[in-house]
């Protein structure tokens, strides 16, 4: 088998490309007469510069190739080589060449042609989303800002409406805790041999005044207390003063004495004989009945009563 012919009698058995080489070309092979070289193929082929597009005029004798065309040139062996213009080229394109032009779609014609931008699509796709994101936040935020002033708003004008309009229940509580008596020393009902007395700087009184003469035996101070609207147990606070020693004293409601004496102590030690140093505080257990009670705080034997008194008041217990 040579190139160019197998041995075969029909001409699509022969070698489509024995023309390409010298011992076919010896042997009678002849360019096929299908387009791009195979056999029984739709296009034919042309010579390069012969096939024109917009129906452009043929370049005669003498004058130049019209644009798109280019002379013929000279194949191997001193044959003329035909080389194909590939098909798909675009009408307006640059031009015929000697091998195929591979075109990007949406791209332009011939070797000058461009495909898509598809750098500037994608950062323009980038910018759309980011732009999309960021006013998604801005609504977000601003809208949360709305909110959380509406809510302020509400706020402010709960709070002061509560505060215009205090509720009942405080209001009661305030004035319960107001209600609860309270006795100055010179508002005291004192014994025969006792006294008011302002010389001891300190005393919480009105006026610093305090009781005086309550260290002997048998002296007595008296409190009538008015206005307990709820019999129950309750604080007795007693304001004294001390000389920088321990006193006591016998503590009677209602004319029933407390078993335990009415402690005066002199706390924090102050030092002795220092009365200005000595104001002093405490406070005992005691059972009231609703509406009026008698409190005593009286000076009898076993007690040290060498102290002067200063204030009464009661708390809730």
């Amino acid at each position: 088998m040579t190139p160019g012919n197998n041995g075969a009698s029909t001409p699509e058995d022969d070698d489509p490309f024995g023309y390409l080489y010298a011992d076919g070309q010896a042997n009678g092979a002849q360019p096929p007469s299908g387009g791009y070289g195979y056999p029984n193929s739709v296009n034919r082929v042309r010579a390069v510069g012969t096939r024109s597009y917009g129906q452009q005029p043929q370049a005669g004798a003498g004058q130049t190739a019209a644009y798109g065309q280019a002379p013929q040139q000279q194949g191997g062996y001193g044959r003329p080589n035909a080389h194909y213009a590939a098909p798909e080229t675009l009408p307006g394109g640059g031009g015929a060449t000697t091998a195929p032009q591979h075109q990007v779609p949406g791209g332009g014609g011939g070797r000058g042609g461009r495909g898509p931008n598809t750098k500037g699509l994608l950062i323009g796709a980038i910018a759309v989303v980011a732009a999309v994101v960021i006013g998604i936040g801005v609504a977000m935020l601003g809208g949360d800002k709305d909110d959380n002033k509406a809510d302020d708003q509400a706020g402010s004008g709960q709070d002061q409406s509560q505060s215009t309009e205090p509720s009942p229940s405080a209001s009661k509580s305030a004035a319960g805790k107001t209600e609860l008596p309270k006795v100055d020393a010179k508002a005291l009902r004192l014994s025969p041999g006792m006294s008011t007395a302002s010389e001891f700087k300190g005393a919480k009184a009105d006026g610093g005044v305090y009781v005086t003469g309550f260290n002997q035996v048998g002296a007595k101070v008296t409190w009538t207390v008015d206005g307990i609207e709820k019999a129950g147990s309750y604080k007795l606070y007693l304001n004294y003063g001390v000389p920088g020693t321990d006193a006591n004293a016998t503590l009677v409601v209602n004319g029933k004495p407390d078993p335990r004496p009415m402690s005066m102590k002199n706390f924090g030690n102050s030092p002795k004989g220092d009365w200005e140093q000595g104001w002093k505080n405490t406070w005992a257990i005691v059972n009231l009945n609703k509406g009026t009670n008698t409190i005593e705080l009286a000076c009898n034997e076993g007690n040290k009563c060498d102290a002067v008194l200063d204030q009464f008041y009661l708390k809730r217990g």
